[in-house]
């Protein structure tokens, strides 16, 4: 089976469009055309229509005088409500004076990390692109190979580097995230020492260099519980731009030759506990599960309902 496409953050509606983001002058070209759509972005979060806590507002480009970075998100593969199919989009990421003049009411402005499953699958892909290019533009200003200023360039997915005139391309960290089972059919679940104490989710952490994403599961369940799984099975991907993470879904079985007790690496795990159905299930448990937008929270949802065996 594959979750990638009932991921909540996985859901797009955007033709990306690479080819025409090397066209030189593209995004100024589309910055001059009033029917070019504008999504707007400030402190990580985006704007949304008046009125509405499951749409993102559009904007023409003439109503965003001043921003600090511009992306070329991409074409609309279909009409949705006002906006027709084809029509470019791009994101607008504002300073601070700038975003309080446009809407000083911060309820309107929405994070995606809690909120992105509420909106349609346009919207949804068009803001976790849009988050996800804005964070890797402020933390690449300077070349990381000389330290000369980086300036955008192709519509803004890389950044020139002003000594070389190389180019810095946006990068992706992946991590793994995994559910573990056992021959109970029971589920492991931690708690983070930066959460509250009844607060668990799945396993997960990030795939060194030179490593596969099997092994990285079998290493991160090993750091993390004292646990030795096997049979690492792919379930689906999410992108995470919190700031910059591809979250990769595995199933992975309790090795019965290695079983022992739970060991929490008591750093980052402080916690960590069995759990059937009926427990998770019971509205006695105490436990609080991942947030919606997450694919911890799918895959525990997918088990849960028997579709993860």
């Amino acid at each position: 089976m594959s979750l990638t496409d009932e991921l909540p953050l996985s859901r797009s509606r955007i033709d990306r469009d690479a080819v025409s983001r090397k066209i030189p002058g593209f995004l100024e070209d589309l910055w001059e055309n009033p029917q070019t759509a504008v999504i707007v972005i400030w402190r990580g979060e985006a704007l949304l229509q008046p009125g509405s806590d499951s749409q993102l507002a559009v904007f023409a480009p003439a109503d965003i005088p001043e921003f600090r970075h511009r992306i070329y998100l991409g074409r609309v593969t279909e009409n949705v409500r006002d906006v027709a199919e084809g029509t470019p989009f791009v994101a607008a990421v504002i300073g601070d004076d700038q975003g309080e003049a446009l809407e000083p009411d911060v309820s309107r402005w929405m994070s995606a990390r809690t909120m992105a499953h509420t909106l349609d699958d346009r919207d949804s892909g068009l803001v976790i692109e849009a988050l996800a290019m804005a964070n890797w533009h402020d933390a690449h200003a300077f070349s990381p190979v000389t330290g000369a200023p980086a300036l955008p360039s192709q519509a803004g997915w890389t950044r020139v580097d002003k000594d070389t005139g190389k180019d810095v391309f946006p990068r992706t960290d992946a991590a793994v995230i995994v559910l573990i089972t056992d021959a109970k059919d029971r589920i492991v679940l931690g708690s983070n020492a930066l959460w509250e104490s009844h607060r668990y989710s799945l396993l997960a952490g990030f795939v060194e260099p030179g490593e596969s994403l099997e092994a990285a599961v079998i290493r991160e369940v090993w750091e993390e519980s004292g646990l030795v799984v096997h049979r690492p099975r792919y379930l689906g991907s999410q992108p995470w731009p919190f700031p910059a993470s591809l979250m990769v879904g595995f199933h992975a079985e309790l090795d019965p030759a290695h079983a022992n007790d739970l060991r929490p690496d008591g750093t980052e795990i402080v916690d960590l506990r069995w759990f059937d159905r009926a427990e998770l299930l019971s509205a006695d448990s105490g436990v609080t599960l991942p947030g919606p937008p997450s694919i911890a929270r799918a895959m525990i949802d997918a088990w849960l309902k028997h579709e993860i065996v």
